[in-house]
């Protein structure tokens, strides 16, 4: 498969495509712990436009795993809705959720993306069979290619650096065509090379695929390369 093949967007409906990334309307969201209730989220009010890099800033206890947990469809809000291209997530019934998380959304986490008995390719491979997309070997070696990962598709996990095994996970999300990359922290490991390299691999996803990019972090670096910073603080959007 041709390596340009990659980049043709899915087709959409006209309407579809002036729907925002992301919108988080009035969202509350609470936890209790026997008599103790503790508020995440604040009538948190965002959105979040298709092909931009939000870097999410904010202290510990913010909101901030909380924001990715309810637009990742993994919890529903106490109160508020929450809105992914146009469809209210609280109102998706199991199937269409795992439709949303499996073929519209990828996470890449602040490390153990990969399944350690899979090889980098192999992980790519499976992450498009997960997301119901057709492709395969050809479409996964393409996806490394783009991030500059082909001569490590025959390695596992443990063989790869840091950077190098979020890289597979952005490629695979790229094989994907995911339309939204929530992130928590992809940098937090890794020296300032490695920052820097996830960096542009996070800008192709944007520039290349249209991919809308989200993600949690407290490095510098990633905040200043994005497009826009939104700080959360006491569940808030500053």
């Amino acid at each position: 498969m041709a390596v340009e093949s990659l980049y043709r967007e899915p087709v959409r409906a006209p309407d579809e495509l002036e729907w925002p990334a992301l919108e988080f309307n009035d969202v509350f969201k609470l936890f209790r712990s026997g008599p103790v209730e503790t508020v995440a989220l604040r009538g948190l009010d965002l959105r979040i436009e298709r092909g931009e890099i939000v870097a999410l800033l904010g202290p510990s206890g913010s909101g901030k795993s909380t924001f990715l947990q309810l637009a990742a469809g993994m919890d529903q809000p106490s109160a508020g809705e929450v809105r992914a291209f146009g469809q209210s997530l609280g109102r998706l019934d199991d199937r269409e959720l795992a439709h949303y998380r499996g073929a519209q959304i990828a996470v890449v986490l602040q490390s153990d993306n990969l399944w350690s008995s899979l090889t980098a390719l192999e992980n790519v491979v499976a992450s498009l069979g997960l997301s119901g997309r057709d492709g395969g070997r050809s479409e996964a070696l393409a996806a490394l290619g783009e991030f500059g990962l082909e001569h490590r598709g025959g390695h596992y996990p443990s063989q790869l650096s840091g950077g190098e095994q979020q890289r597979v996970a952005i490629a695979a999300a790229a094989a994907r065509r995911a339309a939204l990359v929530l992130a928590d922290e992809p940098s937090g490991e890794l020296d300032a090379a490695n920052e820097q390299l996830v960096i542009d691999s996070l800008a192709k996803l944007r520039d290349g695929y249209g991919t809308t990019v989200v993600t949690v972090t407290h490095s510098r670096r990633i905040a200043e390369s994005a497009d826009r910073v939104i700080e959360l603080r006491d569940g808030r959007a500053l």
